[in-house]
């Protein structure tokens, strides 16, 4: 594996890893470390870096949404300047162009239910080629970019001694 994925693959699971624990489990210098990574920053290949946060664990009532779109594209425009209306709206945390029985999947931030309503039913399915809307309320996330949101005791694999 080259420098650069293997610097990538490490950084998907642990973005808080400092540049010396990273070149020491890589093999790598402190300097290539960093270079590689200014590098990857500067050619938007690492494009952010987040935090995981539980919200099940913390007294917000806020929830999170999950809405499929079909839409028509328009001649010559395809879905670029659709998803372009729909990813500039600040409610919108993520979306996804998709194959399959619709079009786009977007997720929103974590909102009261009120406003995730009003969001879908007056900004989202009044853009012109919106043809049909399903919203999803996201009940429980078990596990999310990898890491488990449950104590997972029981899948523990049991030690065995000769």
């Amino acid at each position: 594996m080259n420098q650069r994925k293997a610097i990538l693959k490490v950084l998907e699971s642990n973005s808080r890893i400092s540049p010396a624990e990273l070149a020491v489990r890589l093999g790598y210098s402190e300097e290539e470390v960093i270079k590689t990574i200014a590098e990857l920053e500067a050619d938007r290949i690492i494009v952010g870096y987040h935090t995981l946060i539980n919200w099940d664990k913390t007294d917000d009532q806020s929830v999170s949404a999950i809405i499929e779109l079909k839409v028509n594209p328009q001649r010559g425009q395809g879905f670029d300047r659709i998803a372009e209306k729909i990813y500039l709206f600040p409610e919108v945390d993520s979306l996804y162009l998709m194959s399959g029985g619709f079009d786009f999947l977007v997720e929103l931030k974590k909102a009261p239910m009120k406003e995730i309503a009003l969001f879908v039913s007056s900004r989202l399915s009044v853009i012109e080629e919106v043809q049909s809307t399903a919203t999803h309320i996201i009940l429980t996330k078990y596990k999310d970019h990898g890491t488990m949101f449950v104590k997972d005791d029981k899948h523990k694999r049991m030690v065995v001694t000769p």
